[in-house]
């Protein structure tokens, strides 16, 4: 999904923070300028491997953009490990080295505030699709404008993707 027509968010997208699980809080007014692709991840899943190539496409873009998982566990339990057994785990078989924020619901009940901008046209200005699987992909341009939604089988270093962070 894309916003073709460029609807701008009612509710500014730069207000928001994610707690990392590193402890950091991370105001997203401190990426302006920089293009978001947000993921919800879990560690137990058929698409756990995108976590390769979202570190590859993080290296690749990083003067432009920033990449940040959501672990959650909303999904068949898919992410049962502690934040600190996440973080290792990326680390270890990814070599992931962009944020991961704290696990936490992506969906329903204690949906984490980014997922409630990112699914609520009331905030965001037109998407209301949650994420479906775990590694659906959501970027917001580097003016806070949500721009796409990528179903979890589009892969990371996808020509779709690429091309929309270029845009």
């Amino acid at each position: 999904m894309i916003n073709k027509k460029y609807v701008q968010p009612l509710q500014s997208f730069y207000d928001l923070s994610a707690q990392l699980n590193n402890g950091v809080l991370l105001s997203f007014n401190t990426l302006k300028g920089k293009k978001l692709l947000l993921v919800n991840t879990a560690s137990d899943c058929g698409y756990t491997n995108q976590y390769r190539d979202l570190q590859k496409l993080y290296e690749a873009y990083k003067d432009k953009l920033a990449v940040i998982a959501f672990p959650a566990n909303d999904f068949k339990e898919q992410e049962k490990g502690s934040d600190e057994e996440i973080r290792n785990f990326c680390k270890v078989n990814f070599g992931v080295t962009f944020p991961i924020a704290l696990k936490g619901p992506v969906r329903g009940n204690g949906q984490q505030e980014v997922f409630q901008w990112l699914t609520d046209k009331t905030k965001n200005g037109w998407n209301t699709q949650p994420p479906s699987w775990n590694f659906s992909k959501y970027l917001v341009n580097h003016e806070g404008v949500l721009m796409n939604y990528f179903d979890p089988a589009i892969s990371p270093l996808s020509e779709e993707i690429k091309l929309a962070i270029e845009r």
